[in-house]
C-alpha cells in the first residue's frame, strides 16, 4: 500500500479528500517481463476498504496465478473473479497486471486485444466544492493548461451550485464544456429547480444528483432531463447495467469506472449493454496512480458508445510510482501505442 498526497486537496458533497492510498500489483513472467495493476477501493459506493483489498490480495493472489500459464488468461482472469468477487479494486488491479503482461507478450496495446473503437478523445477536469472566487481561478487555470471541458462538484447548496454555474460560464465564455457532479446531494425538486435555472448554461451532463435509493424518483423525471443524467454509483456491475435498461430508463449516461466493476473485462461487458440500449458512456475514476487510469482509458478507447472521458484521477497526485500509460495534450488523452498498459515503473 502506498499514501499519495494530493498537490491539490478537494472538497465534494459530505467530505473533504487530502491524500489517497493506492495498493500496486507487480506480476513477473518466467521471461521476466513484469506487469503492473492497481487499486483504488471506494469504501463509500462498493463498501470494499483498503484493509479489504489488502487482505483479499494477500489470501488469493498467489494461489490464483503463481505458476500458472499465461496463455489461458482468460481463465485465469475467470477463476481470480470467483475468489475476489466482492472486492471489485483489488480484482481490478489483478486483471490490469495480467493484461498488462498479455499485451507485452502479443506486443500490443490492450485496447487492441479488445478491439480499438478510438485514438483520443477530451477529458474534463474537475473542481471540487469551495467559494466562487477559488472556483473560477481554478477554472481558468485549467483553461491556461488547455482543458477544454470542466466538472465542477456540487451537492452542497443548490442555490449557491446554480449561482456559481452562472458566474463560471460568464467568465470561461461558450466554448468551454461544462458538466456537473451532484455526488447524490439533490432531492428530485431539488433537481427539477436546478435544471430550471441552468438550462441556459448548456451543461453537457449531470452526474448522480440523486441519491442511490432514489432509483425510481429518477425514473419519473422528464424524458430530456433524465437523458443528460449519468449514473455513478448506480451502475457498478454488467447486472446494475442491465437493470438501468429497463423503461423509463432513469440514466442517458453511465460512468463506468473500473474500481466499482472489478477491471477492463466487466466494464466492457457494461459497455455493450449501453451500445445495445443506445445508452451514451462516460468512463470516471477515483484518485489513483497512472497505472489504473492507463487501463481505464483502454477500455475506454475499445467501446463504441464512449463518449465523455473523466480520468483526471492521477492529475494532482504529488508523486506517482509510474510514468506513461497516456499522453495528455491540449486537454485530450491518448495511449501511447505501447504493449500493454504503456506504464513504467519509477525505481
Amino acid at each position: 500500500m502506498e499514501p499519495l498526497a494530493l498537490l491539490r486537496p478537494y472538497r465534494i458533497a459530505g467530505r473533504t479528500i487530502a491524500d489517497i492510498e493506492n495498493h500496486f500489483v507487480r506480476l513477473q513472467a518466467d521471461t521476466g517481463v513484469c506487469g503492473y495493476g492497481a487499486a483504488s477501493p471506494g469504501d463509500e459506493v462498493t463498501g470494499e476498504t483498503l484493509p479489504d483489498c489488502a487482505d483479499a490480495l494477500e489470501a488469493h493472489l498467489e494461489a490464483c496465478l503463481l505458476g500458472k500459464d499465461l496463455n489461458g488468461f482468460l481463465a485465469l482472469i475467470r477463476g481470480c473473479r470467483q475468489v475476489l468477487f466482492s472486492r471489485p479494486s483489488a480484482l481490478a488491479a489483478v486483471e490490469m497486471a495480467v493484461l498488462d503482461l498479455v499485451g507485452k507478450s502479443f506486443n500490443l496495446p490492450a485496447a487492441d486485444l479488445f478491439g480499438r473503437r478510438h485514438d483520443s478523445l477530451p477529458t474534463s477536469v474537475t473542481i471540487g466544492i469551495q467559494d466562487i472566487s477559488q472556483s473560477l481561478h481554478e477554472a481558468q487555470e485549467f483553461i491556461s493548461q488547455g482543458f477544454r471541458i470542466l466538472k465542477i462538484k456540487i451537492g452542497d447548496i443548490p442555490e449557491q451550485d446554480i449561482e456559481l454555474l452562472h458566474r463560471l460560464r460568464e467568465t470561461v465564455g461558450p466554448d468551454i464544456g461544462l458538466r456537473v457532479d451532484g455526488n447524490q446531494g439533490y432531492t428530485r425538486e431539488d433537481l427539477l429547480s436546478f435544471e430550471r435555472q441552468t438550462r441556459d448554461l448548456h451543461l453537457e451532463l449531470i452526474e448522480q444528483p440523486l441519491p442511490v435509493g432514489q432509483l425510481e424518483p429518477m425514473r419519473t423525471l422528464p424524458d430530456a432531463l433524465r437523458a443528460r443524467c449519468a449514473g455513478d454509483e448506480n451502475i457498478c456491475s454488467p447486472e446494475d447495467a442491465l437493470w438501468c435498461t429497463h423503461p423509463p430508463r432513469p440514466f442517458g449516461i453511465y460512468n463506468i469506472k473500473l474500481m466499482k466493476c472489478g477491471g477492463i473485462i466487466p466494464a466492457l461487458k457494461m459497455a455493450g449493454i449501453a451500445r445495445m440500449a443506445g445508452i451514451e458512456l462516460m468512463w470516471g475514476c477515483n484518485d489513483e496512480s497512472r497505472v489504473s487510469i492507463a487501463a481505464a482509458l483502454h477500455a475506454a478507447m475499445a467501446a463504441s458508445a464512449t463518449r465523455y472521458l473523466d480520468l483526471d484521477g492521477s492529475f494532482d497526485l504529488g508523486r506517482d510510482l509510474f510514468e506513461g500509460g497516456f499522453v495528455l495534450r491540449n486537454g485530450e488523452l491518448e495511449l501511447t501505442g505501447r504493449p500493454g498498459l504503456g506504464v513504467t515503473s519509477i525505481d
